[in-house]
């Protein structure tokens, strides 16, 4: 899992004052919290696609025209405690380096933690708007972080008719 302050960046897509923007997927069933995760994230400049459960989320996800830079997923989706564990396994398989953000009200044992799908991070409820802007940015950040340029020869050897 990954551990650390939250701070931005998968891949440069269009920018609102220095952040960079990605496309959430939020699977959230409580409608009022989907909503206000929406609405956070989407202030953020980032664009947001929802489900409320399993079925829904996992459509999207095998959708490879929908674009999805992390999915932000609650673990106990209506009565099935490991939905959202789940719906973050089946990412995974669909999407191998699709960063998740995992939440819940409830308490997260070892087990359940053994069983988040990496890269990851939890964010426990109820969490604030900054607390979820600087999760997802952390979490892009970290999970794919930008490619580094090839500063192995000297710029001169770059250079045509050098």
């Amino acid at each position: 899992m990954i551990e650390g302050p939250a701070v931005s960046i998968h891949r440069v897509l269009p920018q609102t004052w220095g952040s960079i923007v990605a496309s959430v997927l939020v699977v959230e069933d409580d409608e009022q919290v989907r909503v206000l995760a929406e609405s956070i994230l989407r202030d953020a400049g980032h664009t947001v696609v929802t489900a409320t459960g399993i079925d829904g989320s996992q459509a999207l996800l095998d959708d490879a025209e929908k674009l999805v830079d992390v999915l932000f997923v609650d673990i106990h989706l209506g009565n099935d405690l490991e939905a959202g564990l789940r719906t973050a396994q089946h990412a995974r398989e669909r999407r191998p380096l699709l960063p998740i953000l995992y939440t819940t009200g409830l308490a997260v044992d070892d087990g359940m933690k053994a069983m988040f799908v990496e890269p990851c991070q939890f964010l426990p409820k109820p969490y604030t708007a900054e607390q979820l802007k600087k999760s997802v940015a952390f979490l892009l950040m970290n999970a794919n972080p930008r490619p580094r340029p090839d500063l192995s020869s000297p710029l001169d050897s770059q250079r045509p008719g050098t």
